[in-house]
């Protein structure tokens, strides 16, 4: 549906670093990097085109984003609830099975250092 999100953030370097650590087991990676107008944008990729933007914001946040991820399986889910957990990030749902959703919904969900609401899902079946 999206080709691409772009997010404006307090602190691009402190939000490129976060993404990076928590996500990395769902194969995120720095795409692009370079100045604008004398401030810093980066791009983020989880396959062979930049699809997350984050760029300095203007202003005061003012309202919570929600994005979520799509993981490969539990196991990369998990490894990013561990990778919160040891950079002491806020989790802000461990990371289970949501039936509310659809069954196999299993996700971990964290607060980003702008406040943001950022998850890491696999949609599959539960483990027999």
């Amino acid at each position: 549906m999206f080709d691409h999100v772009g997010i404006q953030v307090a602190d691009v370097e402190a939000s490129v670093a976060f993404f990076l650590r928590m996500f990395a087991p769902l194969g995120m990676r720095e795409a692009v990097r370079f100045e604008h107008d004398g401030a810093l944008v980066v791009a983020l990729a989880t396959g062979d085109q930049p699809a997350l933007w984050f760029s300095p914001a203007q202003g005061a946040e003012t309202r919570e984003l929600h994005l979520a991820f799509p993981a490969a399986d539990r196991a990369a889910v998990d490894a990013v609830h561990a990778a919160a957990v040891d950079a002491g990030v806020e989790v802000l749902h461990a990371p289970r099975e949501w039936p509310e959703y659809h069954p196999g919904y299993y996700a971990v969900f964290l607060r980003d250092p702008d406040g943001h609401n950022v998850e890491a899902v696999h949609h599959g079946a539960p483990p027999a």
